[in-house]
C-alpha cells in the first residue's frame, strides 16, 4: 500500500475515531451519564404528526411523578435548539418534552397551519390605532401574511386574530398546544407542576400554550395550568387584546436580548435601554408604575402565580437560547415555581455538549477530504482530477484587487434586499419552493447567477474573438477539453461528490439513530431527510450547484494569481485567504454595517438604513452564515487546487449548502 493510499487512509480513521469519541461523549452529557432516558416520539394530530424529544430522569415514575417542561424552539431552527434548556432541567429531575414546531424539524405538518390575517400591527398589540397608522392590511403570497402575523396570537380578540375573509389565527401554539397535553398527561409528570418555555417564535407559542392552559383541570381535577412560562426573547402586548378576565399568565420570566435584531423583541425600538425599560407596556407586564421598573428584579408572587422578571443580557438573538447567565435565571426561576432537584443554577454542562458535536461536525465535514483522496486513486475517479489550467491570463494584484472589489461589492448590495424579497415577496410557486429562508437565499442566487452568466458570455465572446481557450481558464474544462465544457468530467466530479456528502449523511444518519444527536453547532446544520424535506433538497439543489459552479469559476479559476500555483501550505493559506474575502468579504461588511452602530449603542444598521423590514431574520442569520461559507471556502480552495477544476468542490459545498436550508428548517 503506498503513501498516496495510507495517509488519506489513517487520516480518514483518525477523523472517524474522533467522531465517533466526541459524539459518544456529547450522548453521555445529554443522558447525564445514564441516568436520564432520552427518546423521540410523535403526537398525531390532525393532518400529519408533531415529533419530540423527551427526557425522563430515572427518578421519575408514577410512583413519584416529576415536573413537567415544554420547550418550543424559535423559527427556522428545531427541537434540538433547545438542548441547553432540555439538558439542564432534566439533570434537576424535570421531565422535558422538545418538541418540533409545525414546519420544522420532523412535524410534516407545515408552518400554514398557524393560520394568517390580511391585517397586521406595525407596534406591540394593544398600543395600534387605525388613525396612527399602525394598524394595516397586508396582502401578498400566503408565506408572507403568514410571516406577517407571527405577532398575532389566536387566543387575542377576533379583531385581531380573524379578518372579513374568513381567514384566522388558527393555533400559534405551532402544535404547543397538543404536545402539552400529551406532557400533561404522561404518568411520570405531576400534572400539578408544569411549565413552558419558547425562544423567539416559541415564545408566541408559550404564551398560546399557557393562554390555552390557564385555569385548566385534568380528569382527576388538578389545576394543569402552566405554574411557569419563561420567554427567551419575548413580545409583549397588553391586557386589553385578549380575554383578561378568563386567561392569565402564572410566574412569567422575559429573558432580554440587549443586542435583540428582531424589532418586536425590543419594542420596535432602534435599541433596548430604559425608555424600552420604563414603558407603559414593561410596567404593565411587571405590574408596577413605570418609573419603578428594573432589570434582574423580581415583581410580584410565585404564591399567587404573580412574579415577573425581565432578564438583561448581554448577547443576541440567537444566542440567548445558550446563554449561560439567562438558563441561569430561567433554572432558578423553574425551581421556585415547580421545586426542581437542589443543583446550583450555573452548574451547567449543556455547552460542553454542544461544542463536542461542534468537534465532531467539523471532523465529518473534513473527512470528506481523504475520502476524496482515495477515491481519486480508483481508476474510474482519477480522470476527475486535472493539472490546474496554465498561467496564461493569471491576474496581477492590481486586476485581482479591482475584481475582487466588484465581486465584493455586488454580494454584499444585493444580500439584504434580495434575501427579504425572496423570504416574503418574490412569487415562487409555494406548492414547489416550500422553504421560506431557502426561498430568500435562493432569490438572491439568481440574481447574482443572472449577474455571473452576462459576464462570462462577456468573457468567452472576447475569447473567441481572441482565438484563446477559456473554458479551461474557468475551471470547467479538462484534458483534451479545453474549448468546451467537459460533461464527463462534469459526470464524474458528480459522482464523486454523491460519495463525499453520502459518507457525511451516512454519518449523521447512524449518530441519530445511535445516540439521537445530528450535528450541529446551537444553529442546526445537518439532519436526516424526512421524504418530503429530501423532495425540497431535489428542488433546490440544481439552483445552488449552478450558482456555486459560477461563483467558482470565477473565484478560483478566473481570479487565478501566482499564489494558486505555490506548493504547499504556504501556497493553500495564500489561496484560501483571497477566496474566502471574495465568497464572505460583501457580507461581511454587511455584518459591520448591521452590529457597529448596535455595539456603539445606536440601533442595528439595516434597521436604522433601510427600515426594519430589512432587519430580522437574514441579519441574525449572518451569524451563523459567514462561518459556513468560510467553511465552504476551505472545501474548494482544497479541492480545486487537487483537481484542477470547480465542478467537485462546488456541487459539494452545494450540496450542503442546500441541505442545511431544508434538512429541518421552517417549511410550508
Amino acid at each position: 500500500m503506498g503513501k498516496t493510499i495510507k495517509r488519506p487512509l489513517a487520516l480518514l480513521l483518525a477523523l472517524l475515531l474522533g467522531i465517533f469519541g466526541c459524539m459518544f461523549l456529547a450522548h453521555g452529557i445529554q443522558t447525564n451519564h445514564g441516568a436520564v432516558a432520552v427518546s423521540t416520539g410523535s403526537i398525531a394530530i390532525e393532518g400529519g404528526h408533531l415529533t419530540y424529544k423527551l427526557y425522563v430522569p430515572e427518578t421519575a415514575s408514577a410512583e413519584a411523578p416529576a415536573p413537567g417542561v415544554l420547550l418550543l424552539h424559535g423559527y427556522q431552527n428545531d427541537r434540538e435548539t433547545c438542548a441547553a434548556y432540555a439538558i439542564e432541567l432534566a439533570r434537576r429531575g424535570a421531565v422535558v418534552l422538545s418538541l418540533d414546531e409545525y414546519g420544522h424539524g420532523g412535524t410534516d405538518v407545515g408552518m400554514a397551519r398557524r393560520g394568517y390575517v390580511n391585517h397586521r400591527v406595525k407596534v406591540n398589540f394593544g398600543e395600534e390605532s387605525e388613525a396612527d397608522g399602525t394598524f394595516v392590511s397586508v396582502g401578498g403570497p400566503s408565506r408572507f401574511r403568514l410571516m406577517m402575523n407571527f405577532s398575532n396570537l389566536s387566543f387575542f380578540d377576533d379583531s385581531y386574530s380573524k379578518d372579513s375573509d374568513g381567514n384566522a389565527i388558527l393555533d400559534s401554539s405551532c402544535g404547543g398546544i397538543a404536545a402539552y397535553g400529551v406532557l400533561a398527561d404522561m404518568p411520570c409528570v405531576d400534572p400539578s407542576r408544569l411549565a413552558v418555555s419558547g425562544h423567539s417564535m416559541g415564545t408566541w407559542s408559550s404564551w398560546s400554550v399557557a393562554a390555552a392552559y390557564a385555569g385548566k383541570f385534568n380528569m382527576d381535577g388538578v389545576d394543569i395550568s402552566p405554574k411557569a412560562t419563561v420567554l427567551q426573547c419575548g413580545e409583549l402586548f397588553r391586557d386589553s387584546v385578549y380575554d383578561s378576565d378568563a386567561i392569565y399568565f402564572n410566574n412569567v420570566l422575559l429573558l432580554q436580548a440587549k443586542y435583540d435584531e428582531f424589532s418586536y423583541f425590543r419594542d420596535y425600538q432602534n435599541f433596548v435601554d430604559d425608555s424600552v425599560l420604563h414603558s407603559d407596556l414593561r410596567a404593565e407586564f411587571l405590574g408596577c408604575a413605570p418609573e419603578d421598573a428594573a432589570w434582574d428584579t423580581t415583581f410580584g408572587s410565585f404564591a399567587d402565580g404573580t412574579a415577573r422578571r425581565m432578564e438583561y443580557l448581554e448577547t443576541n438573538h440567537r444566542l440567548t437560547t445558550h446563554d449561560t447567565n439567562g438558563l441561569a435565571v430561567a433554572l432558578d426561576w423553574f425551581d421556585a415555581a415547580l421545586d426542581l432537584d437542589p443543583i446550583p443554577a450555573d452548574d451547567q454542562v449543556a455547552m460542553t455538549k454542544e461544542w463536542l458535536v461542534f468537534a465532531a461536525m467539523l471532523m465529518a465535514i473534513a473527512a470528506m477530504l481523504p475520502l476524496m483522496e482515495l477515491l481519486l486513486q480508483l481508476p474510474f475517479f482519477r480522470s476527475a482530477a486535472k493539472p490546474l489550467p496554465s498561467r496564461d491570463g493569471i491576474l496581477s494584484r492590481k486586476s485581482w484587487r479591482k475584481n475582487a472589489a466588484v465581486t465584493m461589492f455586488l454580494a454584499g448590495a444585493t444580500y439584504p434586499f434580495m434575501t427579504q424579497l425572496g423570504h416574503g415577496l418574490f412569487p415562487f410557486p409555494e406548492g414547489i419552493f416550500r422553504m421560506t429562508i431557502g426561498n430568500g437565499f435562493l432569490c438572491w442566487y439568481l440574481l447574482l447567477i443572472v449577474i455571473m452568466l452576462v459576464t462570462t458570455g462577456i468573457s468567452l465572446k472576447k475569447a473567441k474573438k481572441q482565438g484563446t481557450a477559456l473554458w479551461d481558464s474557468l475551471g470547467l474544462a479538462g484534458p483534451g477539453h479545453a474549448e468546451s465544457i467537459d460533461w464527463g468530467l462534469c459526470g464524474k466530479s458528480a459522482l464523486l461528490t454523491v460519495c463525499m456528502v453520502g459518507m457525511l449523511y451516512g454519518l449523521v444518519a447512524v449518530f441519530e439513530a445511535a445516540f439521537l444527536l445530528d450535528f450541529r453547532f446551537i444553529w442546526p446544520f445537518f439532519k436526516t431527510f424526512s421524504l418530503a424535506r429530501f423532495g425540497q433538497f431535489l428542488v433546490y439543489l440544481p439552483f445552488f450547484a449552478l450558482f456555486f459552479l459560477l461563483s467558482g469559476s470565477k473565484i478560483f479559476a478566473g481570479m487565478r494569481t501566482e499564489a494558486t500555483y505555490q506548493p504547499g501550505v504556504k501556497g493553500f493559506l495564500a489561496t484560501w485567504w483571497r477566496s474566502a474575502l471574495l465568497m464572505v468579504g460583501g457580507v461581511l461588511v454587511i455584518v459591520l454595517i448591521e452590529y457597529v452602530p448596535f455595539f456603539a449603542g445606536i440601533g442595528p444598521g439595516a434597521d436604522l438604513l433601510f427600515s426594519s423590514t430589512f432587519g430580522g431574520p437574514f441579519m441574525s442569520i449572518l451569524i451563523v452564515f459567514v462561518p459556513q461559507v468560510l467553511v465552504f471556502s476551505l472545501l474548494c480552495t482544497y479541492i480545486y487546487r487537487r483537481t484542477g477544476n470547480v465542478y467537485t468542490g462546488a456541487f459539494t459545498v452545494a450540496s450542503m449548502a442546500a441541505w442545511i436550508i431544508t434538512g429541518g428548517s421552517a417549511m410550508l
